[in-house]
This record gives structure tokens, C-alpha cells and sequence, in this order.
């Protein structure tokens, strides 16, 4: 972030990966919104974005066409120009953007605000990385590839106007390769506080649970598990899961998502304001749990 005036600080981020479902241009549109997720969970708008690719050589041309073709109309619906790019060649595709985007100095949403007695709330479903991992192995069914597709595909910009539109939401982030747990566990440490979840109150997209039963699982799951349960010199882990948690839902708080929500907080005072302010928006919402004197994410 850096300071232009005091009405604008200048925000970026770049991001890029690998395919993550079939269809090319699905495929774009998906990379495009995770890489303008990190400006709208700052509470800003990205304005101006350079393409990032590799591609092998023998790729179609249309298919390659339909990959930028989907990243362009991603961006053109957030409002952003896509400016040019780079491109090289690789074994496998892979495209992103990096992207430059406008935030007000004073408004900008942070991990460390979260306060004693707010209320979490979360704007996606989880499970992409599930589902997607049942795509690439062919047994995620057609409604689950769908409903995956359509979270990833959905902007986090509509989210972000509601909350900066509301001066008492001070925290936020988006919900990325570090999995819910992950990126809970960031904003417990940066404001020194502990976050309790509601497994019961997550939202889960329709058939994760059943491929993680059926070990359909990314590599990620576990490489996050073990080291956000992995306990310190004095013996004390950033994330701790209670006993009777199924085993499936344990492995949908540790999934990678690929353009996943934002999890921001309020004060309890304020929660009722915020689920009115995301209906009328049309944006869907979840209360997920709440924070505490503590520290450490704790899974319930």
C-alpha cells in the first residue's frame, strides 16, 4: 500500500495458477477475480491490470483465446482495464493478472482490527479446492462442478461496496490457499484476540463433504492442517479443532479455495445492520462465529 493523498492510497497484488476446472474461459474469469480478491478485501477498487501467462506451445489457439477472453470480461464487469501483459512459454497453463487498485487511507480493511465480542461473517461457501481436486480426478458431479464454478466466478466486489459503505467494519480478509483455518488464524495473531467457529453455521458447497469422505482431497488440505496444528515451544497451536468434528468438515476448514469470500467482523451491536445491508444488496452472508479474550482459532 502506498499513500498518494489523502483521499487515495495505491494498493497491488498479482496473482496466478494453474487450471483449475475444464473450460478455458471459466478457467480465466476464475484466475481474473482471485486476482482482484486481494484489493476489494482491503476495501478498495482495482482500477488497472496487466495479464500474466504461460502456455505450451502445442496449446490451440482457442483455447488460449478463450482463457484471455475469460480474464477480459471478468475484469471489464469489476470496471477494470486490462493494460497489457506477458506471456511465456510453459509445459502447463497457467494465467493471472496483477493488478493496481485505489483505496481510501482511512477506510482501508485490515486483519488486526478484529475486537473482543464481534460477530464473523463469512460471503462464500467453502470447498472449492474439493470439488475442483474431484474435477481433475473426474468424479465431482455435474451440479457440484457447477455450483463450484459459479461461487469462484462471483466477484468480491458487490461484498466489499457493502462493507466500506459501513465505517464500524474495520476487518477483513479473503479466504484463499491457507483455507478458512488459515486465514482465521492470521487474523487472530495480527489482532491478538481468539476467533471461536460455529462448524455447524459453515457453509459447505453441495457435495464436498462427500468427495473429502471419499478422500478426494488437494495436497494443501494437509500441508495447512499440519502446520496450523502444529503446537509451538510452549506447546500451543494456532488452530485447535474440538474431538467431535467430523473428519469431512475438518477437511473443508483446511481446503485451499481458489476465489474464496471475504471473513470480516463486527461489532455484536452492529451485526444486525450488516445482515439487513448484505439482503438488501442481493449478497449472500453467513454468521459463522464470533471473537473473544484469547488467542488462537478455535473450531467447535
Amino acid at each position: 500500500m502506498w499513500k498518494i493523498d489523502d483521499a487515495r492510497a495505491l494498493v497491488q497484488t498479482v496473482d496466478f495458477f494453474p487450471p483449475v476446472v475444464d473450460d478455458p474461459y471459466a478457467y480465466g474469469w476464475i484466475a481474473a477475480a482471485n486476482a482482484m480478491s486481494d484489493i476489494y478485501a482491503m476495501g478498495g477498487d482495482p482500477f488497472l491490470a496487466l495479464a500474466v501467462a504461460g502456455f505450451p506451445d502445442d496449446l490451440p489457439l482457442e483455447i488460449l483465446g478463450d482463457i484471455l477472453r475469460g480474464g477480459a470480461d471478468a475484469a471489464a464487469e469489476a470496471g477494470v482495464v486490462i493494460a497489457g501483459g506477458h506471456t511465456v512459454t510453459d509445459a502447463e497453463p497457467k494465467y493471472g493478472l496483477s493488478v493496481s487498485g485505489f483505496v481510501h487511507p482511512d477506510r482501508i480493511l485490515t486483519k488486526g482490527a478484529v475486537r473482543d465480542g464481534d460477530v464473523l461473517f463469512l460471503t462464500k461457501p467453502l470447498g472449492t479446492g474439493i470439488i475442483t481436486t474431484g474435477i481433475k480426478r473426474g468424479i465431482a458431479s455435474a451440479v457440484a462442478e457447477a455450483a463450484a464454478v459459479a461461487s469462484m466466478r462471483r466477484l468480491n466486489r458487490g461484498a466489499s461496496h457493502v462493507l466500506r459503505e459501513m465505517p464500524e467494519i474495520r476487518a477483513c480478509t479473503d479466504i484463499t490457499g491457507y483455507a478458512l483455518a488459515g486465514h482465521a488464524s492470521e487474523m487472530s495473531l495480527a489482532s491478538g484476540i481468539e476467533i471461536r467457529i460455529d462448524t455447524s453455521l459453515l457453509p459447505i458447497l453441495i457435495d464436498a463433504l462427500d468427495l473429502a469422505g471419499a478422500g478426494c482431497v488437494p495436497g494443501g488440505t494437509g500441508r495447512n492442517r499440519d502446520y496450523l496444528t502444529m503446537a509451538d515451544s510452549d506447546g500451543v497451536t494456532r488452530v485447535a479443532l474440538a474431538a467431535i468434528i467430523d473428519e469431512r468438515v475438518a477437511a473443508v476448514v483446511f481446503d485451499p479455495q481458489t476465489s474464496g469470500g471475504l471473513l470480516f467482523s463486527v461489532a455484536k451491536s452492529h451485526a444486525d445492520a450488516v445482515r439487513e445491508a448484505f439482503a438488501v444488496a442481493n449478497e449472500p452472508l453467513w454468521t459463522i462465529g464470533e471473537a473473544a479474550i484469547g488467542h488462537g482459532v478455535h473450531f467447535s
